[in-house]
């Protein structure tokens, strides 16, 4: 069983940075990707960005250049850096690994 903690979020102001991190535990040995999705008030949850055990990284077109996604040594811990935020950015973001292992979400708020 894999258990994801993640941290960061809330509010920021269009332009504005927010980092996201999401913890793995537990048996972390067989997930080969770990990532974002988002979910935005009435639109259907998007895939943000991944990041695979080999490094590869992939982003949703719409934050290219200004989201990266990273990972500690260990691998148990990734992160989301988001700058730029635009207001579209808001969403409840969600750390899953292997796609649908997620946590219950943290607010992302972008104010114009």
């Amino acid at each position: 069983q894999v258990q994801l903690v993640q941290s960061g979020g809330g509010l920021a102001q269009a332009g504005g940075s927010l980092r996201l991190s999401c913890a793995a535990s537990g048996s972390i040995f067989g997930i080969d990707v770990m990532g974002w999705y988002r979910q935005a008030p009435g639109k259907q949850r998007e895939l943000v960005a991944i990041i695979t055990r080999g490094g590869s990284t992939n982003y949703v077109d719409s934050v290219k250049g200004r989201f990266t996604i990273s990972r500690d040594n260990a691998k148990t811990t990734v992160y989301l850096q988001m700058n730029s935020l635009k207001p579209e950015d808001t969403a409840v973001y969600y750390c899953c690994a292997s796609y649908n292992i997620c946590d219950q979400g943290t607010q992302v708020t972008v104010s114009s």
